[in-house]
């Protein structure tokens, strides 16, 4: 019996690879409610734009996901301003579309995200269709509250 030595050679070739750091910033003009009648029977619409602005280098499609938080109530249904003294919140709601049957959120809970395609637009723009419900017994002055948008891709 004869012993054959076996080499095995293992051969490594590094191609260069090129990345690019997509970076991403996010706009808004803000959804303001207009005076508020705590008699009306109707609801209370108003609209604000969000704008999602990537830098696409190599131009290939970018699939990008926008949630929107539910603000300091920590629910989507219905979010809440807080009055600028003391008093009761008000309810509002953020939805994806016109008809205003989508609530936007973070996908949780029967919410919805936002979903676009960058490829060689750098900048995705959406409508947030905001409504203030009717009948709220309210006290008046300032109601506000902050969210915190995130951008995913």
């Amino acid at each position: 019996m004869h012993l054959i030595p076996v080499f095995l050679v293992l051969f490594a070739t590094l191609f260069p690879v090129h990345s690019h750091a997509f970076k991403c910033s996010v706009t808004t003009t803000p959804v303001s409610f207009s005076n508020y009648d705590v008699f009306s029977t109707l609801p209370l619409d108003s609209t604000g734009n969000l704008t999602v602005s990537c830098n696409n280098p190599d131009q290939k499609p970018m699939l990008i996901d926008v949630s929107i938080s539910s603000g300091n109530s920590g629910s989507f249904s219905p979010r809440q301003m807080s009055h600028a003294g003391a008093g009761e919140p008000m309810n509002y709601y953020l939805f994806l579309d016109a008809s205003k049957t989508t609530i936007w959120g973070d996908g949780t809970g029967g919410t919805a995200t936002f979903t676009d395609t960058i490829v060689r637009n750098p900048s995705v723009n959406a409508v947030i269709y905001g409504r203030v419900p009717a009948r709220q017994n309210l006290r008046a002055g300032a109601y506000s509250d902050t969210l915190l948008v995130t951008v995913t891709w």
